[in-house]
């Protein structure tokens, strides 16, 4: 399999995760700020902060409300991040790949872009949100398990897993790092009546409640929330399973030796944190901001492995002779 090949599956994987997570982050925080009592203190402008975009949104934008935020996240051809960009990029790196994937694969690809470029606007008016975002939602799961089920799993799909977990780590963090930010805006609240609010939304954000009711069996409370999200070797959106899915799939490619390292090196910080007092200290936006780089540290070790063309001569050589082994 060439280098370029492989850099547009894991780029495919990738894109299709970042429409999926966004549209589930879009749809549990318009859910969570309907469940705030008035006069909290807590807007729209947090998104925008939490996935790094203030700049360029701002370029676009006078002021971070409902409307202006919905319509960049979902709908902005000049966001790369959104949901629209997201799918269109997914459509272009599935269409020069249709011969590694199934064709049924590009197919649901081709139409749920389609459908995006149709039905985004709408998506953004708060009738048609939920219906649209579920929408995104469930064909992005479809893909994952149409090509879990009918795609060889050779080194294409290795790197299908890789782009997919790297994606839903980042992603992942970045949900737990908007509840850690309202928290934060509102620390000086007495009692935070909200907080178990938050906490469920973030869970269900990830549809990971009933999974954490499983296996934690207590109420909802903050740090026991992010130990799940972090440390859970059983859940596939908890940051430690992303990694042990990373490494599985790093382990069948050659030349791997920099990019398992970088891995083991972020599972061990996310096993070392301590969610209470991570909590008690105020350092949790501080801890997730380290561990966004630490999965950034990984993609580069991708990149810089398989997809630079100073590797690509001795990683096509070793995928050729694996694949004749």
């Amino acid at each position: 399999m060439l280098s370029r090949v492989a850099e547009r599956i894991y780029w495919l994987s990738r894109y299709m995760e970042r429409a999926e997570n966004t549209a589930r982050l879009v749809n549990v925080y318009s859910s969570f700020l309907m469940d705030l009592p008035k006069g909290t203190q807590v807007g729209w402008d947090t998104v925008i902060t939490i996935l790094g975009n203030d700049e360029d949104f701002y370029q676009q934008y006078e002021q971070a409300d409902e409307r202006s935020v919905t319509r960049f996240m979902l709908a902005q051809k000049n966001n790369f991040s959104s949901i629209f960009s997201s799918l269109q990029m997914a459509r272009e790196n599935a269409r020069t790949t249709r011969e590694i994937i199934p064709s049924e694969a590009w197919e649901l690809i081709n139409d749920l872009y389609l459908y995006t470029k149709d039905n985004a606007a709408r998506g953004v008016a708060r009738a048609g949100r939920n219906s649209f975002l579920l929408k995104i939602i469930s064909c992005s799961q479809q893909l994952a398990g149409m090509l879990t089920n009918c795609m060889s799993h050779n080194h294409a799909y290795d790197f299908v897993l890789i782009g997919r977990n790297i994606e839903r780590a980042d992603m992942s963090s970045r949900i737990i790092d908007v509840a850690a930010a309202v928290l934060l805006h509102n620390k000086d609240e007495a009692d935070l009546p909200y907080e178990n609010a938050l906490w469920m939304n973030v869970l269900r954000s990830l549809s990971a409640y009933q999974m954490y009711r499983q296996h934690v069996r207590v109420r909802i409370s903050a740090d026991d929330v992010i130990a799940f999200l972090l440390k859970n070797e059983q859940f596939p959106r908890a940051t430690f399973y992303t990694l042990n899915m990373l490494a599985n799939a790093t382990q069948e490619l050659p030349n791997n030796e920099e990019c398992l390292r970088s891995v083991a090196s972020t599972r061990r910080r996310v096993l070392e944190a301590d969610p209470a007092q991570l909590l008690a200290e105020g350092t949790l936006h501080e801890y997730i901001d380290t561990l966004q780089l630490d999965i950034a540290g990984i993609h580069q070790a991708v990149n810089a492995t398989w997809f630079s063309r100073e590797s690509l001569a001795v990683t096509q050589t070793q995928m050729q002779s694996q694949s004749q082994v």
